[in-house]
């Protein structure tokens, strides 16, 4: 056997060589470079200095011939003009041609890259030192856009970008951190978020980071209008990575809102000649207020003589065979226009509207309403025909009230609030009020709290083979349960008391089946869906037999000879495979329904007990 022996190998010596001394090494791989990138790289190092030494072998004229270094060699000899200092080069010297060979080759294939963490904190360095983003893409080897991403997070804290160093954070939370300006905040969530990475979302995160945070859907913010709320002195904060703005001032936004809907409201209310308007802020009217109210409607217009006559003519031209001619087309338009429906001046003189801001952001209206103190003064206007008894109590009730309109909204809400401070302390009644409002015994319509369950579908068009759990139907809706009076409750509260008599078991089985009901497809993504399905041991064929006319006739005869196939490990030539596939593709999907439901059926296809599982595992492939 031939002996190897293994040199040591020396230390490597770093010498100041003057760049004049220095060349480009044959031994050096990269002996091209673009003009370019040299010409970058020599700002650089003009901006920033030489952060790595070149690697050398000195010839036996005392010069060095680079072998790894090659473009800054170029750079340095572009950037010693304007900095005299970079002609004195440090260079690590192989001791030998071997040695310098392999450090040739290892600098140019070896290289390991910087993690997001450095690369973050080396191009905000950069970047303070003057460098362009040009400049640092160049340096570093990598795209601008990288460079850009990277110094969106350059002025994070810096226990941010440790926690992404270390692992702690994912490169996608870290981003989120720059959604806030407020360090301390900033920390706050850090320490949450590495104690208990999995129990975050990033929807959870961007909240906490900005928990005053109002989207651009928001009705207020529509309302408004952005550029105005900007004026105004509103701040803003904008996604560094998507598309998102978020308002921050919910203060000065509720004021605007409030201001241009009393002057939106006014305006309509001076301009129809209304006698008073009522602004609503929320997104829906209070109907509850309306008791006592009157409402007179629109009324026909009459033409005068002549523009009857010309309506009148142009009417009958326009049954005739010629037509009309687009000039007499926009002049009946204008006569029909004119004589809509509208409401009088006297109409108005009596009655006012309520004005509210719907979930778009438009503007809503509801006119001709009466009031009970002036319901006397507009039957005798003969803009109505009579008083109701009804509207006579209400009336007699607001003459003796001293409460404005807007006062009484607000006591109102002072005992909302002080119903909701008592249920604070009473976690079994909201269970119960949930569990009942949840529940048909609230009848339809009904939810107590001001919570509308979503109502995905979670029952099929053909619902064959599915063993469908009737707790998992969705109530009717209110226009669905129309014409069906045993569907309405009538006494809330003893309806209440009954469904509280079933007791907590009764309650908490309510609750489940409610909330269940709710549970979307892919709720908050594929695997946190697949988590929940893991964790419940959900397992689609204990609620679904495959059926002819559920499934197997929805897919084609090709289909089903390849899954038969499958399901029997069988080949082409076998006999089974062959009759198979000789038949319609009705017979087909009939005999695979046997197949997966009648084990007689199994048994005379000669079913093993392995492929007997396998057909009552077998769900449909990529469609989960």
């Amino acid at each position: 056997m031939n002996a190897i022996t293994v040199a040591a190998v020396a230390a490597p010596v770093i010498e100041i060589v003057p760049l004049a001394d220095l060349y480009l090494s044959p031994l050096n791989p990269r002996q091209e470079a673009g003009a370019e990138g040299v010409v970058l790289l020599a700002d650089s190092l003009v901006t920033c200095g030489l952060i790595q030494s070149l690697a050398g072998l000195r010839d036996a004229e005392g010069k060095v011939g680079v072998v790894a270094g090659g473009r800054r060699l170029r750079a340095l000899a572009l950037a010693a003009e304007r900095r005299p200092d970079l002609a004195m080069v440090p260079v690590r010297l192989a001791p030998d041609e071997d040695t310098a060979r392999a450090w040739a080759t290892t600098e140019n294939v070896a290289r390991e890259p910087l993690s997001p963490a450095d690369e973050i904190r080396a191009y905000g360095q950069m970047r303070a030192a003057g460098a362009s983003v040009a400049v640092i893409a160049q340096t570093f080897g990598v795209k601008e856009a990288q460079v850009y991403g990277r110094l969106r997070l350059a002025d994070l804290p810096e226990e941010v970008l440790d926690a992404l160093r270390a692992g702690e954070i994912t490169f996608a939370v870290a981003k989120l951190f720059t959604l806030s300006n407020d360090r301390d905040r900033c920390l706050a969530v850090l320490a949450n978020v590495c104690g208990d990475q999995n129990r975050w979302s990033e929807h959870s995160i961007k909240h906490a980071l900005l928990p005053q945070a109002i989207k651009m859907s928001d009705r207020r913010l529509r309302f408004v209008g952005m550029a105005a709320y900007q004026e105004a002195g509103g701040a803003i904060v904008n996604d560094l990575f998507g598309d998102d703005t978020h308002v921050t001032d919910g203060e000065l936004l509720d004021r605007l809102f409030e201001e241009n809907l009393i002057a939106e409201a006014e305006a309509l209310r001076a301009a129809g000649g209304w006698k008073w308007v009522t602004v609503e802020t929320a997104a829906h009217f209070d109907y509850a207020q309306r008791g006592g109210f009157e409402r007179v409607y629109p009324q026909a217009q009459d033409l005068p003589e002549a523009e009857q006559a010309e309506y009148d003519a142009l009417t009958l031209l326009m049954e005739e065979d010629e037509g009309l001619t687009e000039a007499q087309e926009a002049r009946l338009e204008d006569l029909e226009a004119m004589a809509e429906r509208a409401y009088t001046a006297e109409q108005a003189a009596v009655a006012g509207l309520w004005v509210r801001v719907d979930y778009q952001g438009i503007l809503a209206t509801e006119h001709g309403f009466v009031s009970p103190e002036d319901v006397a003064e507009a039957v005798e206007r003969g803009i109505l025909d009579a008083v109701p008894e009804r509207t006579k109590a209400a009336a007699g009730k607001a003459d003796a009230s001293p409460y404005s309109g807007a006062l009484v909204q607000d006591l109102r809400a002072i005992r909302l609030a002080a119903v909701q401070t008592a249920l604070l302390v009473k976690p079994d009644l909201v269970l119960d009020l949930l569990a009942f409002g949840l529940s048909a015994a609230s009848g339809v319509g009904g939810s107590v709290f001001g919570i509308r369950p979503d109502r995905p579908m979670n029952k099929p068009a053909a619902a064959e083979g599915l063993a469908f759990d009737d707790r998992l139907a969705h109530p009717l809706s209110g226009h669905e349960a129309w014409g069906k009076p045993e569907l309405h409750v009538d006494d809330m509260v003893d309806a209440f008391a009954g469904f509280q008599a079933e007791g907590k078991k009764a309650r908490n089985a309510a609750i489940t089946a409610g909330i269940v009901r709710t549970l979307p497809y892919g709720a908050e993504g594929k695997d946190f869906f697949a988590h929940i399905e893991t964790l419940s041991g959900a397992r689609i064929r204990d609620v679904w037999t495959p059926t002819a006319a559920g499934f197997f006739g929805r897919v084609s005869a090709d289909y089903l000879s390849d899954l038969l196939t499958e399901l029997l490990d069988a080949d082409a030539d076998d006999k089974r495979i062959k009759s198979f596939k000789s038949q319609k593709k009705g017979a087909k999907a009939e005999a695979m329904e046997r197949l997966f439901a009648d084990p007689e059926y199994q048994a005379a296809m000669g079913v093993t007990a392995e492929q007997r599982k396998r057909i009552a595992d077998w769900v449909p492939g990529d469609v989960f």
